[in-house]
């Protein structure tokens, strides 16, 4: 092995989208972290670590490029005794980059332009930036190290050029956000680049909430043999130093943090979404709808999990068509979690509502229009609380009632922030069955009754909608996989039951549109993975098998 060693900190940080001097103070406080308690000659940061990620139309206002550029030269002037590298928009001539540059003392050792810009899935990096063209590398005590942004890595040709440049180790600065399969992806992605080149890599990502996507960090170092040398937590902010040099083999003990099981980590997800969404945007904490029902039970732990149970409150809103083993379970489930709890009867409302609308309704049979009034009656009630409390209202809604519009606009879809929204049904009550190993908070009867929106007499979720577990079926098919009808209905699915699927999802785009946000877990989450229009004849499609 080669004598030429660096010691090469990856600081694994939460920035806030805009903060530009929060961030930048940030940068400096881990690369002094990184120089002082780490003994590390180089400290990397995640992409775009000065404005956070995604900024989106922000990189439209020349303020904020200038701001980055301010907080940067300070940077330049201010930090010493260490190499720090990170991500900043860089403004040249008329064209923007995504780009990473490298300060020592005073100079800067390296910018690198960003040159596979993602405009796929959440990514919409075209909008804003220009590619770049060229490799940069860059010494540090006598090892060559060669600068990479996020998609770059995914491939072949910016690591190579690099290595055609003389790099010996890259530095790849990521904001890769989450879904559950998203590590495997990396991996063998990373493995690809080190199999071709014979480099080792540093690959460091952010850590976080925004918006709708979380960010998982674990960042890695793979040793030029493709093996793990380093792993960081997943979800923590976290500054750790490798040891790095050319052709370095990993090491018989590597630095490698827990993997969570595929549950846990998706709950972790959740937490860490609800927690930055309420904490970022200056919320007091949450409050929510809790029915006895699975989806209020889970989004109630999470919303504990997330921000603790003094700053969580629930609220049960009875009516004539509410079981009793609905009020029972909710209290259970309050008591358990420590939260504050109300139970505020909407009945009064209900029936304020309809001697209202009594002659508007005069001779017109009962139908949704009186079930939708008991949704809209708790949101009321909800967001008056919000308003009150500053507290942010909780949706409970999932992902396969988001695609089928089992839902009511202005109801039960009231509110800031959907936990749930990217959580298939069966998936939720897969999460409750895990929360509850850890320890039993939601009772088992809200885990194996029949759901029920409780808005009539005897209601269950499947008097409207298939089973679940065909549902969530030709869900995933239908919408993540973009599958044809004709297609799902080949598999064995029967063929009514899939044109009914697939006419409501895209009858009810007009709903989606007016859903709050929620944690993306999967591959293809509604909002910007999934944009459909509202207005269409695409819908007419489901009608023809043969299609």
């Amino acid at each position: 092995m080669s004598e030429r060693k660096l010691r090469i900190a990856l600081a694994q940080v939460d920035p806030l989208v805009g903060d530009v001097t929060g961030n930048a103070a940030l940068v400096e406080r881990e690369a002094i972290r990184a120089r002082d308690a780490l003994g590390a000659d180089v400290v990397v940061f995640p992409e775009l670590v000065l404005t956070g990620y995604p900024p989106e139309d922000l990189l439209l206002r020349d303020s904020l490029i200038q701001w980055c550029h301010r907080e940067f030269e300070r940077l330049r002037e201010t930090l010493t005794g260490i190499t720090c590298v990170f991500g900043m928009p860089w403004r040249e001539g008329l064209s923007l980059y995504n780009a990473a540059v490298a300060i020592r003392d005073g100079r800067v050792l390296a910018r690198y332009h960003k040159q596979e810009l993602p405009n796929y899935g959440v990514f919409d990096e075209r909008r804003y930036f220009q590619p770049g063209y060229e490799p940069a590398v860059f010494e540090q005590n006598g090892v060559h190290l060669g600068l990479t942004v996020c998609e770059d890595i995914w491939h072949a040709g910016p690591a190579a050029q690099a290595a055609g440049a003389g790099a010996e180790v890259l530095l790849n600065l990521n904001a890769s956000p989450f879904h559950e399969f998203k590590y495997e992806d990396r991996l063998g992605v990373l493995r690809d680049r080190v199999n071709e080149l014979g480099l080792p890599i540093v690959y460091v990502n952010m850590v976080g909430g925004q918006d709708e996507l979380v960010f998982d960090g674990e960042s890695m170092v793979l040793a030029a043999d493709g093996e793990l040398a380093l792993r960081a937590p997943v979800f923590t902010p976290d500054l750790q130093v490798v040891e790095v040099s050319p052709g370095m083999a990993a090491p018989a003990a590597p630095a490698l943090a827990p993997r969570p099981e595929r549950d846990a980590l998706v709950w972790q997800a959740l937490v860490t979404g609800v927690r930055d969404y309420i904490g970022k945007n200056g919320f007091r904490g949450a409050v929510l709808g809790l029915s006895g029902g699975i989806d209020s039970a889970v989004t109630l732990a999470v919303a504990v999990d997330a921000l603790g149970a003094e700053s969580v409150e629930a609220v049960m809103m009875p009516t004539r068509y509410t079981a009793d083993i609905s009020l029972e379970d909710a209290h259970l489930e309050a008591h358990r979690l420590g939260v504050k709890y109300r139970v505020i009867p909407i009945e009064p409302a209900f029936l304020a509502f309809l001697d209202m609308l009594k002659d508007e309704f005069a001779g017109l049979p009962e139908d949704t229009t009186e079930e939708n009034i008991q949704a809209r009656c708790r949101g009321v009630v909800l967001m008056a609380i919000s308003n009150k409390t500053g507290r942010m209202l909780l949706t409970t809604g999932n992902k396969s009632e988001m695609a089928v519009g089992y839902a009511t606009l202005y109801g039960d879809m009231a509110g800031g922030f959907a936990p749930l929204k990217d959580v298939f049904k069966t998936r939720v009550w897969q999460l409750a069955r895990w929360r509850n190993r850890q320890s039993e908070v939601i009772p088992e009867r809200t885990i194996t009754r029949p759901p029920s929106a409780e808005l009539r007499e005897g209601q269950v979720d499947q008097d409207s909608l298939p089973p679940y577990e065909i549902l969530d079926a030709i869900l995933e098919r239908f919408i993540e996989q973009d599958r044809s009808v004709h297609s799902i209905i080949e598999e064995g699915f029967d063929a009514e039951t899939v044109r009914r699927v697939a006419a409501m999802v895209l009858n009810n785009e007009y709903k989606r549109r007016q859903a709050p946000p929620g944690v993306r877990i999967t591959r293809r989450a509604f909002g910007k993975d999934r944009r459909y229009p509202i207005t269409s004849g695409y819908r007419r499609l489901f009608q023809d098998v043969s299609k």
